[in-house]
């Protein structure tokens, strides 16, 4: 698992790099305005809608494809696969019909404070991204076959092709076709989706014409998903009611949550979703063995790696949240004001970023033992706390009290899961987790305030930002790996024994 998520890492940061190029280049021609706003929604509506139809993909089609394959062979698996997809491809049309009749109405409910323009430029934008659903569809079915198989680097990849189309959308768009951008939403996705095409291919999968609604594994893909279409529906309401309340706070404030949302998502795509991706193959394995023991050693080191890389982003961004945005993002359309109120909103994201991650690694134990009911209810808690907050925060704080209602109910709905997944496969290592989480937090606290002083020094004297930032995150990487090198945590040193033995056996070959 180690050396999967470490190559799924590295990819997922250069996927990571272009999505931020691509808002980097939307914020330059668009700033925080009402076009951005539109931009925005208009990708996330096809998201929301399908999210949960993905959702349920992801969850249940690993554990029961494997299942099938262990019991029946492939070519049943290959048939099971056939069947799902072309029953997908029949209920994404339906939905994209709907969709684009009623593409007025869904815009309202998403943002509820757009008016003529930015209202009319939304819809618009809208009906071209509600097309692309038939692909993002297949698109989730290709990823988990092509994970059973081995093949985590493509899935990893299909951010390339996505935003490279983007990016030319909005650099053409910008000439005064906003329509462009609405074609460049659609190339997007049918990128993503011929690009996973070829890779199943080569895994010599085979497409059969079946639609069979009474097979009994697409009844029980169903029966398990279920539960977690309501989980995942529980999460589009909150981002329902995060960009209604921001649209009717400020114009661009939409945006200003967006920017800032992706800055943490960046990180938690990179090694929450990496951990979680090369995990959740392997504890359903694990799991259909009843291998409990392996399953949760597996558990704790995917939560111990994760702590080592999401804690000292989290201090690393509220110390440098300013810099950071204003290095990114403070150019062209891209005003001052802008700037403050995404640093601001991205320190309150950064405070959750640990416990969303926590919530999804450990949501997957559930998945895997076949349990959709319980994160289901988990969620539930979770949006109720999420809107409640959302209502009372942002009267005080704006857009800050949007962000700090999603990290709260984040640590909320992580501390649930860790209660009832403890209940149901017995103590998984809570106190050793604990232990090296305090370490880990130490460490970081250290590199905050070395960060800290050593940005303010360096602006004294330098004049370049982007290298004060640099020199900043550079001294912050070299004094957190120093100090949690003598933490003695078992992952760490474990990690510094497997590289010394790749050094020591790459210098011998190259003696030899």
């Amino acid at each position: 698992m180690k050396k999967t998520a470490f190559l799924l890492i590295a990819i997922t940061i250069l996927s990571k790099i272009i999505g931020l190029g691509r808002d980097v280049v939307l914020s330059y021609f668009y700033g925080a305005s009402g076009t951005t706003d539109a931009f925005l929604i208009s990708l996330t509506i096809p998201t929301v809608i399908f999210a949960f139809i993905g959702k349920a993909i992801s969850t249940g089609y690993i554990p029961l494809y494997s299942r099938i394959e262990k019991d029946s062979g492939v070519e049943e698996a290959n048939d099971f696969t056939s069947n799902l997809i072309n029953m997908l491809s029949i209920l994404s049309i339906l939905l994209t019909g709907l969709g684009f009749v009623f593409a007025e109405q869904i815009v309202k409910i998403f943002a509820s404070g757009f008016e003529s323009e930015t209202l009319f430029l939304a819809v618009m934008l809208t009906r071209y991204s509600l097309v692309g659903i038939l692909f993002l569809a297949l698109v989730h079915v290709f990823n988990g076959f092509l994970q059973l198989k081995g093949n985590f680097a493509a899935p990893a990849l299909i951010g390339l092709p996505m935003n490279a189309c983007l990016i030319l959308a909005i650099i053409f768009s910008s000439r005064g076709n906003l329509e462009l951008l609405g074609i460049g939403i659609l190339l997007s996705t049918l990128m993503q989706f011929v690009f996973l095409l070829y890779f199943m291919m080569k895994k010599n999968y085979r497409y059969r014409p079946i639609v069979d609604i009474k097979d009994p594994n697409i009844r029980q893909m169903v029966y398990l998903a279920i539960p977690v279409i309501l989980g995942v529906a529980v999460n589009d309401i909150n981002q329902i009611v995060d960009r209604t309340l921001a649209s009717q706070i400020a114009e661009g404030g939409i945006s200003a949550l967006s920017y800032a949302n992706r800055l943490s998502s960046f990180v938690r795509s990179i090694v929450v979703t990496s951990i979680a991706t090369a995990m959740y193959p392997l504890i359903t394995n694990l799991a259909r063995d009843e291998r409990i023991g392996e399953l949760k050693n597996t558990l704790r080191q995917a939560i111990t790696g994760m702590n080592l890389l999401v804690v000292p982003a989290t201090v690393g961004f509220i110390v440098l949240a300013y810099p950071i945005i204003n290095l990114l993002y403070g150019r062209g359309a891209f005003d001052n004001n802008a700037v403050l109120a995404t640093a601001d909103v991205l320190i309150y994201y950064s405070i959750g970023m640990l416990g969303i991650g926590m919530r999804e690694v450990l949501s997957r134990p559930f998945y895997a033992l076949q349990d959709t009911k319980t994160p289901m209810i988990n969620a539930a808690i979770g949006m109720g706390t999420n809107i409640t907050l959302n209502f009372i925060l942002s009267y005080y704080l704006g857009l800050n009290g949007l962000a700090l209602a999603t990290s709260i109910s984040a640590w909320l709905t992580a501390f649930l899961m860790f209660i009832d997944l403890r209940k149901k496969i017995g103590a998984f290592g809570a106190k050793n987790i604990t232990w090296s989480l305090l370490k880990v937090l130490t460490s970081s606290l250290v590199m905050g305030m070395v960060v800290y002083h050593s940005y303010a020094r360096l602006s004294s004297v330098i004049n370049s930002q982007s290298v004060v930032l640099l020199l900043g995150i550079s001294i912050g990487v070299l004094v957190y790996f120093a100090v949690i090198s003598l933490m003695k945590i078992d992952e760490v040193d474990g990690l510094w024994k497997s590289l010394k033995r790749k050094l020591i056996g790459n210098h011998t070959s190259s003696s030899d």
